[in-house]
């Protein structure tokens, strides 16, 4: 009985030590937090560079700004615009921006070697956030020192098609995009310069059953070559091409939804599948930002199940966030096991070999 006693009290200290660092723990970050967010009041704004739709646009704004009242100034760019955009504005002293929330391949290959992001780990505040099991095999970072964070790998579209003329069963590979009747019919985004085109030539040459062999034939087609995502799906809405090979599936989404007719190659119908990409959807946060603790609420309510909800549902993408439905996308858009990654360091340094490839192909931009 008395050793029953001794351990019972044992088990009462260890629940009240644990409490109290619960609580402890509560009040660290709570404290933080508040203390974060009475300063980001004071700066009363948040500098926000991407690349936006208008409904992307409304979701990075709206919400927060009516959560926080702290004003949301937001500029969309192309991801080839930025970094000169940047280099420019810092030559000159200038820091103009908070969050950079665009794609892996402007952030890994421009803006860190441009030295102009901060770790982000410091940043993050909330314990949503910081917990590990709040995301599909934890937090992905693109960098050693933890910058650039991807929020939303999702299936990518590598085939657009204008349902009135084109069938979709008419591809169950992307060699049959070589058939003789595409010649001279088909247009692709600028593989050449940072994009979709180029992620889809990236996962083209990755593929064991496609491969450079496959990218000189198809350079055989006549392809036409655009370099603007808007006027690339309204060529193909408008009729005027029935096919277009890498594209932005957030513009293609947006202008399917205002009854454009485009539609998307489902990517469970093709041999070779597709790649899995962020997209636009990848975070950093810039150093010397002028509003630091207006930027660091803002990527917490981003990075939160709210700020991810808002954005998957916006973009059509699928959040990293294990806890953040799919439901308003397509269910091929989930990342499948062992698809082929085009955003990592490690795809990018076959760019070595497929740049010189392009140009072979499709001669220089």
């Amino acid at each position: 009985m008395k050793g029953h006693t001794i351990g019972e009290k044992i088990f009462s200290i260890l629940i009240l030590l644990i409490a109290t660092d619960v609580l402890s723990a509560r009040a660290d970050w709570q404290s933080d937090w508040d203390r974060t967010l009475t300063a980001a009041k004071k700066e009363g704004k948040v500098a926000v560079i991407t690349d936006v739709t208008a409904a992307i646009r409304d979701a990075l704004t709206i919400p927060f700004q009516e959560k926080y009242g702290i004003t949301v100034d937001l500029f969309g760019a192309l991801g080839r615009e930025v970094p000169p955009r940047i280099a420019s504005e810092r030559k000159a002293g200038r820091y103009l921006w908070d969050v950079f929330v665009h794609g892996t391949t402007t952030g890994l290959e421009s803006m860190i070697p441009m030295g102009a992001f901060d770790p982000l780990d410091p940043a993050l505040i909330l314990p949503e956030v910081k917990d590990p099991k709040s995301w599909r095999g934890g937090m992905e970072f693109l960098d050693p020192n933890r910058m650039l964070l991807t929020m939303t790998p999702f299936q990518r579209g590598t085939i657009f098609y204008n349902p009135k003329l084109v069938s979709p069963k008419e591809f169950k590979s992307h060699k049959d995009l070589l058939d003789p009747k595409w010649k001279g019919k088909l247009i692709l985004d600028d593989p050449r310069r940072a994009g979709p085109g180029q992620a889809t030539f990236t996962f083209f040459y990755l593929h064991p059953e496609l491969g450079a062999d496959f990218i000189r034939a198809l350079g055989k087609q006549q392809i036409t070559i655009m370099k603007d995502f808007a006027q690339e799906v309204d060529a193909i809405g408008q009729g005027r091409y029935p096919v277009l090979i890498g594209t932005a599936d957030f513009v293609a989404i947006a202008r399917a939804k205002q009854g454009v007719p485009i539609a998307i190659v489902d990517p469970r119908q093709l041999k070779e599948g597709t790649d899995v990409s962020p997209a636009n959807g990848a975070l950093a946060l810039f150093n010397k930002a002028p509003h630091p603790s207006a930027a660091k609420i803002y990527i917490n309510w981003l990075l939160s199940k709210e700020g991810q909800a808002v954005f998957a549902r916006a973009s059509g993408y699928v959040s990293a966030r294990a806890d953040v439905p799919s439901d308003h996308t397509e269910p091929w858009r989930v990342p499948q096991p062992g698809a082929i990654k085009t955003y990592t360091k490690a795809a990018m340094q076959v760019k070595d070999n497929l740049m010189p490839l392009l140009s072979e192909v499709f001669g220089n931009p």
